[in-house]
């Protein structure tokens, strides 16, 4: 019985030194590592590139009564929002399965802005889901929106 109890004892403490090295441990995360927050035109200004699900902090939101929306179904998302001074566009868009969203400006005039929204397949002949994703995507523009109608309209695939 003695040795019963030593061995007990010593798993019993096993755990309050330092812990030996295990490969399948998970690695603890530290909070005392310095991680400089993000700069604000870090935060205010979204880049293109790939979709993002939130749209970036600092952004305006472009009124319902600016936007016409009337190309797109009537299910799509029709939230837009601008950053930059109003040069960069982020606008919800949709996507689904294999499919990869994207924004081309079409036209820029003193009156209106054109936005083309287009969705991507693969070429392959892979299996897609059939799920739909409402990405967060950008376009820049060469002057601010301002007063301009913003018009999204949706490319065919």
């Amino acid at each position: 019985m003695g040795a019963g109890a030593v061995l007990f004892a010593v798993t019993a403490c096993a755990g309050q030194g330092t812990p030996a090295a295990d490969p399948a441990a998970k690695p603890e995360l530290s909070t005392s590592a310095s991680v400089a927050p993000p700069s604000p035109s870090d935060i205010a200004t979204p880049t293109p590139g790939r979709p993002k699900q939130v749209v970036p902090e600092g952004t305006t939101e472009v009124p319902a009564k600016q936007i016409d929306s009337s190309a797109l179904p009537a299910d799509y998302p029709r939230d837009v929002t601008t950053s930059n001074g109003g040069t960069v566009l982020s606008i919800r868009a949709q996507e689904g399965g294999c499919g990869r969203v994207s924004a081309a400006v079409a036209e820029q005039t003193a009156q209106r802005v054109v936005v083309n929204l287009k969705e991507t397949k693969a070429q392959t002949n892979q299996m897609c889901t059939m799920d739909i994703r409402t990405p967060v995507i950008s376009a820049t523009l060469d002057a601010p929106l301002a007063a301009r109608t913003l018009v999204l309209t949706v490319e065919p695939r």
